[in-house]
């Protein structure tokens, strides 16, 4: 069931994308969710961290946020990190937040086509089961292929 998007689809989302809004991201440093925040945070996004277990703690140089509601700015792009059937209220909430976000992005095993299509018909594009982190990397040079195929299946190298 799993979508294919073209190279330059990705590249086009990446490279408009200037604030995210990530939901379920998490303080443990070893949980992808934190780690793909950093990084993008790293690549020049600013990243608005969302989780109401860790609402008013600061994260990566901003205060965590309970939910979208409490983002008074705009956000070009909301990347969720929460199980498939959660994705649906998410996504309402985003459409009524951000009257111009332009992404929805939903992580690695996160799909939902109902949520996807409400986006779509919107005018706000969609990538379901996928990570940005590795999207950016791949499609902006920062992966070699030698890395990806060794043949080898680590979680550390």
């Amino acid at each position: 069931m799993s979508e294919t998007y073209t190279d330059d689809f990705l590249k086009h989302i990446l490279g408009r994308t200037r604030v995210i809004a990530v939901i379920g991201v998490s303080p443990n440093e070893t949980r992808p969710s934190h780690y793909v925040a950093r990084y993008l945070g790293l690549k020049g996004y600013r990243v608005i961290p969302v989780n109401p277990g860790h609402a008013g703690k600061t994260l990566l140089g901003e205060t965590v946020r309970a939910d979208l509601d409490e983002i008074d700015e705009p956000v070009d792009m909301v990347d969720i990190f929460r199980r498939s059937e959660h994705v649906p209220p998410i996504v309402d909430a985003a459409l009524a937040r951000f009257p111009d976000l332009k992404t929805i992005w939903m992580q690695i095993g996160v799909e939902h086509p109902g949520a996807a299509e409400t986006a779509r018909a919107r005018g706000v594009d969609v990538v379901m089961n996928r990570c940005p982190k590795i999207e950016y990397q791949r499609l902006f040079g920062e992966l070699r292929m030698d890395e990806l195929n060794t043949g080898i299946v680590s979680s550390s190298l």
